[in-house]
């Protein structure tokens, strides 16, 4: 009997995309929106059809976390830096934590050493006369937290630059790199056991503060999500009816695309973002959230494209503002908004680059609420193309460039210098 050949499948109709911030957004938002609908009605499937797919495997997650909350369970995974040094961690916790895609790591570091680098950066500024010169928020989105400061503007102190190149960081972060998927079709997409040292801020919150926290968003991006080439790709399996293939830890073609730029950007690819306890935080002091369930991105990514939403709108989601995740659009999602435990100073925590956060309010803070931004920034090709703008930031004492122009380190002579680097802070750097 002879064989009969495969049926030719025809190809799915391209896609337009802006590798700029188009001139004409609502315009753009009507095109990209109807080619989206097409590319997804062609493979077979409605658009309903796919969603369904995302709502459900979504739904089950909230359920699970819903469950565990009313057994008293503790949803963010917990896992201890000895076992994480050791390579001792379980299948069982590494299957958590894949799960919910965010987790404490406990002992990270030692808890004197925290006490110690916040004391070093309470020095640094005050030696420098920062509070007598500090101009106010640079941006709008943490000038709402309503502390004076809360965030403040500095990069350099030696307290933030011995955490980012310590041994201890760089094993977190290549634990946590691990976790996705970061060779595929040839291609390595990020190199897991690097980090390149993405310099942000600090928070630091004093007992009795009053603060009105942040609202649900979330950091990966904005409309170029949708818009530019590499995104779409990076999203393909949401929009070419292959929707259950889609999976949050694969990092394909998110390490080397634009950004539309903005106000709340982040030139870096980070595999998670996360901050280093510099203080003993209880969890109801105005504490960070999140909605863990990774999966969540393609409900996000696929929600604009349902009728109920206006042809000129992507839920909201529009440049210059960090992507907002709202109860209009996406109650079931704020329904798995879980906390963190009670933190220790030396303890950090992370999650993954694309999930739902918010920071609570708080009135009448009990204790300080201390952290320095750390996340797992690994090498790669956006990574790298950043590292000139933050060795120039760095030699110069500079306000990166992702951040408001603020500069308040450029005449401060005790800040870290290059002669304090060790191989991995060089290699971050990218001097190696």
């Amino acid at each position: 009997m002879t064989a009969q050949p495969d049926l030719a499948v025809a190809p799915l109709p391209p896609l337009p995309h802006w590798e700029s911030t188009p001139a004409d957004l609502p315009s753009a938002i009507r095109v990209v929106k109807a080619a989206l609908r097409a590319r997804i009605e062609a493979s077979g499937r409605t658009v309903e059809e796919v969603f369904a797919v995302v709502e459900q495997r979504v739904r089950a997650r909230v359920e699970e976390i819903a469950a565990a909350r009313g057994r008293g369970e503790t949803i963010w995974p917990i896992i201890e830096y000895a076992d994480i040094a050791a390579g001792t961690v379980s299948p069982e916790a590494l299957a958590k934590l894949r799960q919910r895609g965010c987790l404490v790591v406990r002992g990270h570091f030692d808890r004197q050493q925290a006490l110690d680098w916040d004391r070093d950066i309470v020095d640094y500024v005050e030696s420098n006369r920062f509070f007598e010169t500090y101009r106010g928020p640079g941006d709008d989105f943490f000038g709402s937290v309503g502390s004076k400061p809360e965030i403040y503007p500095i990069y350099w102190s030696s307290a933030q630059m011995q955490a980012r190149q310590s041994d201890r960081m760089a094993r977190v972060q290549a634990f946590l790199n691990s976790q996705w998927k970061h060779e595929s079709d040839g291609v390595r997409w990020f190199d897991p056991d690097r980090d390149s040292l993405y310099p942000d801020r600090i928070r630091r919150r004093p007992p009795g503060a009053d603060s009105n926290g942040l609202g649900t968003h979330l950091d990966p991006g904005t409309l170029d999500l949708w818009m530019t080439e590499a995104y779409q790709r990076a999203f393909r399996h949401l929009f070419d009816g292959t929707v259950e293939e889609y999976d949050p830890w694969d990092a394909a073609h998110r390490t080397a695309g634009p950004q539309y730029p903005g106000s709340t950007m982040c030139s870096a690819f980070r595999t998670f973002q996360g901050w280093t306890a510099l203080s003993d935080m209880d969890n109801d002091q105005g504490v960070l959230h999140t909605v863990p369930i990774p999966e969540a991105m393609a409900y996000l990514m696929l929600r604009p494209l349902l009728p109920d939403v206006p042809e000129d709108d992507m839920c909201g989601v529009t440049v210059n503002q960090v992507f907002p995740v709202s109860e209009r659009w996406h109650p079931l999602l704020l329904e798995a908004l879980s906390g963190i435990p009670d933190v220790r100073a030396g303890d950090s925590v992370w999650w993954h680059c694309d999930m739902i956060h918010s920071v609570a309010p708080v009135r009448d803070q009990q204790g300080w609420g201390n952290v320095m931004y750390i996340p797992a920034a690994p090498w790669c090709p956006r990574n790298e193309r950043y590292s000139a703008a933050v060795r120039d930031a760095f030699r110069t004492g500079s306000s990166p460039t992702d951040f408001p122009a603020e500069h308040y380190e450029r005449s401060w002579s005790n800040r870290f210098q290059a002669d304090d680097l060790n191989s991995t802070g060089r290699r971050g750097l990218g001097l190696d």
